[in-house]
């Protein structure tokens, strides 16, 4: 009990500091660096501390990290705090990638409650700020949480402005057909997080806007210690609640305590004051001095935290360091500044990255400067896809090293930024053609006029409505196609381009994973286009000094019924279109010009070269 009578019974514990997932509102933008193993709790002083805990009132323990999961041992340790006596609540919370794989055998061992961290619903959303696909993966834990008869299963949800508070509403519809409890977590400051106040979405806002599709909505009755505002729509099988650490704090009911993954004791969740328990155990401090140095920390605990303003000033560690159950949302607050309030986001962040890549593990690995922007990154163990965070968005190193020298003076035209999904070569080079406008014969090389299939419209019926076209009966064919842009920026903008100084962040880097992105996503953003598996994409962005441009390049390959010159040309369009969008602020007198399609190989009506 603290000097203000409050009685601690529920205690966090991080079994480790790693994570399976990169999300970019868990860590700093810089990294992490990952505390040595030795210096981490060992399986035996975990349990040792958490029986020292619950012999003195708490009842209730989570296990949180990182994630938890990942640890080798963590049905072990569920196993072992199930026999400690007077402890009624072992829970978890966890992204939820492995939870169907051990949620079994967690059961067996005893884990009776669970939280899972999910911010949005919308697959393209989730892929770009964990940097990992693993949606669906998520989605298949909460489903076998149901299944083995956990309800309700807890989903944390923070709320972000400009990111996913237009899907507050989506996950109330949620908890309309399965046992869960959602709670929507008001956004807060974190050391490296950004935190910005404008972003915060208030639970009496959400609540509001909840109001205005359930008018029915219920208030139902919470326990003195809850830090929910629980609510719930009549005859949905579950229900919502706020956690309003920031503009409703509930310090005055506090009860939790929480144990770092490197053994330090946190008595407030927004305090930068920690004291060593891991340091008195292995000096070989007895249960009773163990005893006195928990209660002298938990006495210390101050009545309330310091208020979101000043807790955004304060020094303190980033998420990842101590749990990930309360997420503070992303660090690519550029690139969501001005996003917009809509459902529409897989069309208007097409371009966002959903790359399947690989993140390198931080633990005995020499961080490396990106020799144009200066970031720290960590070398990757694939040598051709280096990925390091810069500006909250992952930009990709040819062959783990920027293209582009630091020096504003070295010389700079014409050097691309270049990368490719795939291992397939690209022949980018145009053949000679007789006219702009012919078609060239691949194989002997020669030029002939093909006549055209038809006079009408491919993508309408004879009604004139539009209709998709039956590629069925073609023959499967290896197809390509080269399509490019050009965005004149003017002087101004194109020198801070150069010199990598817009404030949005490198502008090549991301106009160039939204090219390969949008290429991946153009059967959804045109209505009429097939959907292709594409097995390689290349963009690539050249600057042209004489006319203070971008040269946009993007060229796609696949083997398939039908051409692939929508794919080239929508990565071509988005790429143009994001140099336009990080550059606005300086100017609008951007012009994007020259769209369009270069060459295409494959296909009935045989090859194209425009010269």
């Amino acid at each position: 009990m603290d000097s203000f009578g409050r009685q601690h019974n529920y205690l966090r514990i991080s079994l480790t500091e790693k994570c399976n997932l990169r999300c970019q509102y868990c860590m700093p933008e810089e990294g992490v660096q990952l505390t040595p193993k030795s210096e981490l709790l060992t399986t035996q002083e975990i349990i040792t501390l958490a029986r020292l805990f619950v012999k003195e009132g708490v009842d209730k323990i989570r296990l949180t990290g990182g994630e938890p999961l990942i640890r080798p041992d963590v049905v072990d340790i569920v196993g072992e705090l199930y026999k400690l006596e007077g402890l009624k609540t072992i829970a978890v919370t966890t992204n939820g990638i492995n939870l169907t794989r051990l949620l079994p055998r967690l059961k067996e061992a005893g884990l009776n409650a669970i939280n899972i961290s999910l911010d949005t619903l919308v697959p393209a959303k989730f892929e770009f700020i964990v940097r990992r696909k693993g949606f669906h993966k998520v989605m298949e834990g909460i489903h076998k949480a149901t299944e083995l008869g956990y309800h309700p299963v807890k989903v944390n949800c923070v709320v972000m402005r400009g990111f996913n508070e237009d899907e507050v509403l989506d996950f109330v519809g949620f908890t309309k057909d399965l046992p869960l409890d959602v709670r929507f977590i008001e956004y807060m400051p974190f050391d490296g997080n950004k935190w910005n106040f404008k972003k915060m979405v208030s639970y009496k806002e959400m609540l509001d806007t909840i109001k205005q599709r359930w008018p029915e909505l219920e208030k139902l009755p919470c326990e003195t210690s809850s830090t929910a505002k629980s609510y719930k729509v009549p005859h949905f099988q579950g229900q919502i609640s706020f956690i309003t650490s920031m503009s409703e704090h509930f310090c005055g009911s506090c009860n939790r305590l929480r144990i770092t993954a490197d053994g330090n004791l946190k008595v407030c969740l927004f305090g930068n004051s920690e004291v060593s328990l891991r340091d008195h155990l292995r000096s070989g401090a007895s249960e009773e001095e163990l005893i006195q140095i928990i209660g002298a920390a938990v006495g210390r605990k101050k009545k309330q935290h310091a208020g979101m303003f000043n807790i955004s000033r304060m020094k303190n560690r980033p998420m990842v360091l101590i749990e990930p159950a309360l997420m503070s949302f992303p660090l690519c607050q550029d690139a969501l500044q001005n996003s917009p309030n809509s459902k529409r986001w897989g069309h208007t962040f097409s371009h966002l990255l959903t790359l399947r890549a690989s993140l390198p593990k931080q633990n005995g690995k020499a961080s490396m400067k990106n020799k144009f922007t200066g970031h720290i990154f960590l070398p990757g163990s694939h040598p051709e896809k280096q990925w390091h965070i810069a500006t909250g968005i992952l930009q990709t190193q040819l062959r783990g090293y920027s293209v582009f020298q630091k020096d504003p003076s070295s010389t700079f035209d014409k050097k691309c930024l270049d990368a490719s999904v795939g291992q397939v070569p690209v022949d980018c080079q145009s053949k000679e053609a007789c006219s702009g406008s012919e078609f060239h014969n691949r194989d002997s090389g020669s030029c002939t006029r093909v006549p055209r299939a038809s006079d009408n419209l491919t993508h309408t019926d004879e009604e004139g409505r539009a209709t998709m076209v039956d590629v069925g009966g073609k023959p499967d064919s290896r197809r390509s196609a080269v399509a490019g842009a050009v965005v004149l920026l003017g002087e101004k903008a194109f020198g801070m381009v150069k010199q990598n100084q817009v404030k949005k962040g490198d502008v090549l880097a991301v106009a160039q994973i939204a090219g390969i992105q949008g290429a991946k996503l153009t059967s959804q953003l045109i209505p009429l286009c097939h959907n292709i598996p594409l097995y390689h994409v290349e963009v690539s962005l050249s600057l042209d000094e004489a006319r203070h441009a971008v040269v946009i390049r993007s060229s796609c390959h696949t083997w398939g019924r039908t051409g692939v010159e929508m794919e080239a040309l929508t990565a071509a369009s988005l790429a143009a279109l994001t140099v336009y969008d990080m550059c606005k602020a300086v100017t609008h007198d951007i012009i994007i010009q020259e769209l369009k399609l270069i060459s295409k190989t494959g296909g009935q009506r045989g090859d194209f070269s425009r010269v």
